[in-house]
């Protein structure tokens, strides 16, 4: 029987790499969308081009009886929508949780309520483990590193939201896990590190490797929050996709699950003195950045322990960073007119 698909957020960043992938395997897909992010448009009509097996439903996730619609006669639910930068979690903190933690019981409870007992598959963060204050971190000439975590950070660790985005993403979090205690509904959750690839249209609020490099190929300024010497692991989206179909592949064996999901050790890298040396080399040229204060909730040091995901899904990043940014600049530099065309939010 032909599985039918629901991706909220599906015109996003990674709905609509993982969307695409979906209908290239011959997949019908639903997207659900409230195309309020930068971008989403142009990665609506993209996938509109791709394939007559994409159906598009416009509808936020704060719409219980619109979500009930959408999840109605679904067999498998990726909730990819979400409110995604802290800095506007901290300047609007209840359309936050409206969108992260009550958007997500809507998809929750409209799944248990179909009586289909869909497979739900959420994007959830590294941000749910708050700041770390107690992890012991040592600052070297180009970056932050973990001094006893060789392998990073684990699902044992203890959750601690910092943020108004931690809350309403850490509440959806756990209410995911709960559900699939409770309610026996088949779900997996993924604490995601830095996501980054083609199709990401990087802000300085979210995506920080994409905005870097749209930023420099525009001549646009660019602003370092704290030192630059911050370290994230990075993961290909195309990596990512691939976790994705792996964990519906084995839900009887991963249903239930928590999943830390990234580039993991061999993948990390410091967001500006590391990465900018990357730009640099593929610009030719000296970038001219200005610095600013710290974040709320910016971790110096974080990169995730992926040895779960590998023991349980099978799974391991096979896109190297260098290789993926070059992508990345590739497909930023071929597609200047997505950037520069002037787009406004749906209300």
């Amino acid at each position: 029987m032909t599985k039918r698909i629901l991706v909220t957020g599906g015109a996003g960043f990674v709905g609509s790499n993982l969307t695409s992938n979906l209908l290239s395997d011959g997949f019908d897909v639903t997207v659900f969308d409230a195309l309020l992010r930068r971008g989403s448009q142009e990665n609506l009509a993209w996938l509109q081009r791709h394939s007559n097996r994409l159906h598009f439903v416009k509808g936020d996730v704060r719409n219980f009886e619109a979500v009930k619609n959408a999840v109605a006669e679904v067999d498998i639910i990726f909730h990819l929508a979400g409110q995604v930068a802290v800095t506007s979690s901290v300047g609007d903190p209840r359309s936050d949780f409206e969108i992260n933690a009550l958007g997500t019981l809507n998809i929750l409870e409209a799944a248990r309520q179909s009586g289909r007992q869909p497979i739900m598959v959420f994007t959830s963060t590294n941000k749910v483990y708050g700041g770390m204050e107690d992890v012991p971190v040592v600052e070297e000439p180009s970056r932050y590193i973990f001094t006893e975590l060789p392998n990073g950070i684990s699902e044992t660790r203890p959750l601690d939201f910092h943020s108004p985005y931690g809350c309403s993403k850490g509440a959806a979090d756990q209410y995911v896990r709960d559900y699939a205690r409770i309610y026996r509904l088949p779900t997996v959750v993924f604490r995601m590190s830095c996501i980054y690839g083609p199709r990401q249209f990087g802000t300085e609020d979210q995506g920080w490797i994409a905005h870097f490099i749209i930023s420099v190929l525009n001549g646009r300024p660019i602003t370092i929050f704290g030192n630059g010497k911050q370290v994230r692991d990075v993961l290909f989206v195309d990596d990512l996709v691939r976790a994705f179909r792996l964990a519906i592949d084995k839900i009887d064996k991963v249903g239930g699950e928590v999943f830390n999901i990234g580039g993991g050790p061999p993948n990390t890298m410091s967001i500006w003195a590391e990465f900018g040396e990357f730009v640099k080399e593929l610009s030719g040229r000296n970038i001219l950045v200005n610095f600013d204060d710290w974040r709320p909730g910016d971790q110096p040091c974080y990169f995730s322990d992926i040895r779960k995901a590998s023991e349980l899904l099978d799974w391991r990043p096979l896109i190297d960073k260098a290789t993926g940014v070059r992508r990345l600049w590739e497909w930023a530099s071929s597609n200047l007119e997505l950037f520069e065309r002037s787009w406004q939010p749906s209300t």
